[in-house]
């Protein structure tokens, strides 16, 4: 990792990903247009700081790279430590999942005819540069972990509103729904808008 993050990079992602948010479109298309957005900002690896890859040895980490002035969308990392994982969640907004280090697993569930939250297909491996969408649409609940118990894993996460102010749902054994909000691991952002660190061209 470079001493100054490449920040054009993120800088970059965030002005294409308002573009798109700014032209009427249904869920579907957005997402078909934003996943190669994504795609392209976690294929290199010279752009997330430090402080937001950080892993916690209990929990997992996820930190606010980004949050939309309007509140359409958040751009955050998730850092995982070695297994950890999620508890099975939900969403209530679209989501883009891109894997930038490491590998991580995550497990869909379903609710069946009589009630009760099953496993849906088996779990779907993120390697880095793959991207996945989650929505109520497509389905929104789903348990993530990491994919490795010896090194850290770390996915950006894009979503359509301040995730960190979303309510939202942990599910229990027999599916019963518990809110929560997730917040943010970090107390700052980082300062992708300060040029004067950067080369001139």
């Amino acid at each position: 990792m470079p001493a100054q993050p490449n920040f054009a990079r993120l800088r970059q992602f965030i002005g294409e990903l308002a573009s798109l948010i700014d032209t009427p479109a249904t869920e579907a298309s957005l997402l078909s247009q934003a996943r190669p957005l994504l795609a392209e900002l976690v294929r290199q690896d010279d752009w997330l700081p430090d402080d937001f890859a950080q892993p916690h040895p209990e929990r997992y980490q996820q930190f606010l790279l980004h949050a939309d002035a309007r509140q359409r969308f958040s751009v955050v990392s998730f850092v995982w430590g070695p297994g950890q994982r999620t508890p099975v969640h939900d969403h209530r907004v679209w989501g883009l999942i891109g894997m930038l280090r490491g590998a991580e697993d995550s497990q869909g569930f379903a609710f069946d005819p009589a009630g009760r939250l099953r496993p849906q297909g088996a779990p779907v491996r993120l390697q880095p540069g793959d991207v996945e969408a989650v929505s109520p649409q497509l389905g929104d609940i789903h348990q993530v972990s990491n994919a490795f118990n010896d090194r850290t894993s770390i996915s950006i996460h894009v979503y359509g509103a301040n995730i960190g102010a979303v309510t939202r749902a942990v599910y229990g054994p027999e599916g019963q729904e518990k809110p929560f909000i997730s917040g943010y691991s970090n107390t700052h952002l980082p300062n992708i808008w300060d040029l004067s660190r950067e080369p001139l061209a």
